[in-house]
């Protein structure tokens, strides 16, 4: 199997989705990819995060965390998207940066690149399979190649068998259940294998 290029792109105000990135990124690495972890920028205003002492703390944590580049979206042969729900719906700050792929879209350079998305909420019913919905209706758009867990694995089960992506419930104490965090390095390795026989 040909060595396959994973962008993993996220947006996390207090942790959690940099948590399940960096998971994502293991099972990948495990898989034979080449992995970029890269995160979107922030845009909340300074007053809002300052509020927070976990957003602060986390924005101060992950400050060396590269920021996202279209050129990121342009190498890669797989791109994993991973945002917290906001109303039901991707963080804004996921959706700005998704604004400014036309150019690369334009170019067909987003086509046929294999997607998968993940996402996470304060409570059971948040909004997350529509929060990942909503990110693959951009992925139609580019012609890209979403490539979901489905049922396609046990843990699929045991982690709250959502089959649209992994889906996180989000903890005060950050801490994500061992279940979940293995649907996720499953569901990096699926987009992996897929990739791979693709790019031949």
């Amino acid at each position: 199997m040909s060595s396959v290029n994973l962008a993993i792109v996220y947006y996390s105000s207090t942790g959690t989705n940099y948590k399940m990135a960096q998971t994502a990124a293991e099972g990948a690495k495990e898989a034979g990819a080449e992995v970029r972890l890269a995160r979107v920028q922030e845009l909340a205003p300074e007053a809002a995060i300052a509020a927070n002492p976990a957003w602060k703390a986390h924005v101060e944590a992950t400050k060396d965390v590269p920021i996202v580049k279209l050129d990121d979206l342009d190498w890669a042969d797989a791109i994993l998207f991973s945002v917290p729900t906001r109303f039901g719906n991707m963080a804004s700050q996921m959706k700005q940066f998704l604004d400014t792929t036309g150019g690369l879209w334009f170019q067909g350079k987003l086509a046929n690149k294999v997607v998968s998305a993940m996402t996470s909420a304060s409570n059971a019913h948040g909004g997350q399979e529509a929060t990942i919905l909503s990110l693959y209706t951009t992925m139609y758009h580019w012609g890209a190649i979403v490539v979901a867990p489905g049922y396609t694995d046990p843990i699929l089960f045991q982690s709250g068998g959502n089959p649209y992506g992994a889906s996180v419930l989000a903890k005060d104490s950050g801490e994500i259940d061992e279940p979940v965090l293995g649907a996720i390095r499953y569901q990096a390795k699926r987009m992996i294998s897929i990739a791979s026989k693709l790019k031949g």
